[in-house]
């Protein structure tokens, strides 16, 4: 018989708080706050290397547009092909944060449902288009925005804690969460392992580029950024649920094959750093 008092009992309420009619809640209050730190420490970062303000402006929104649509993309894509790639009413879903009712309504919901490995292939795309735009050095862009990203992904996390979500599976260690919109079955927060994980990934960043600033522009830091978020990824999703009925037919499961991709893409940019 599972004792319940040891654990855990997370039930937050959805909502941060209201502006008026606007209600905001804490999964976007997490994205706003993590994006803004990454902002901050980015603009820090160009300021340091003295490069103009304004091939910085532009770069916020290049990397919102690409994390929000490539996150979105990539969970509809991967993890729900059925549903939103095989109806108008499922790819409309797909594209705004609207879910459309049987009798011909629509109500707003945000979009429900992002994955990171999207979001971080959409943010690659996204930055080569910025560096199309602005004529700065791939690398630099690539290694800045990797020091800084710890700090935005660390955010998403917790954001996916307030929401309860991207649950683990079912535990007994001392620090387990009962999710009370799920079950009441303790499990691991692994929402929490990795919010932990990437802010450690920060200040790792933070302190070496001030010993190594001279790899930034080589693609190091991005390489490391790769390969220890998908490292840890790979190897933490052995602590979570799976997200969809599919990959319970799968050896190992989505989140952990899209992983592998981006872990040798990463140990590639550091060897290459190296080599350079």
């Amino acid at each position: 018989m599972i004792d319940l008092i040891s654990y855990i009992v997370w039930n937050p309420d959805l909502e941060a708080f209201h502006l008026g009619p606007i209600t905001v809640r804490w999964y976007g209050l997490m994205w706003i706050i993590g994006l803004a730190l990454a902002y901050f420490v980015v603009q820090r970062l160009y300021k340091e290397q003295k490069i103009k303000d304004e091939l910085f402006d532009p770069l916020f929104f290049y990397c919102f547009i690409g994390i929000l649509l490539g996150a979105r993309l990539g969970h509809c894509i991967f993890y729900q092909p059925d549903y939103f790639l095989t109806s108008w009413k499922g790819f409309v879903e797909m594209l705004l944060p609207i879910h459309l009712l049987p009798d011909g309504d629509w109500k707003v919901t945000g979009y429900a449902g992002l994955a990171s490995h999207g979001g971080t292939l959409g943010l690659m795309i996204a930055l080569w288009l910025y560096v199309k735009h602005t004529k700065l050095s791939i690398w630099t862009v690539l290694d800045n925005i990797a020091i800084a990203t710890g700090t935005t992904a660390c955010f998403i996390r917790l954001g996916n804690l307030m929401n309860s979500e991207i649950i683990g599976k079912i535990t007994d260690v001392p620090w387990a969460f009962i999710f009370e919109k799920v079950d009441t079955m303790p499990r691991h927060p692994g929402q929490l392992y990795e919010a932990i994980a990437y802010a450690l990934l920060f200040f790792i960043m933070w302190a070496l580029h001030k010993k190594m600033p001279e790899k930034i522009g080589t693609g190091w830091y991005f390489g490391f950024c790769l390969t220890y978020i998908f490292t840890f990824r790979f190897f933490i999703e052995y602590t979570k649920e799976i997200q969809e009925a599919f990959e319970a037919t799968l050896p190992i499961d989505m989140g952990q094959i899209l992983s592998i991709p981006f872990v040798i893409l990463g140990t590639y940019c550091m060897i290459r750093a190296k080599k350079a």
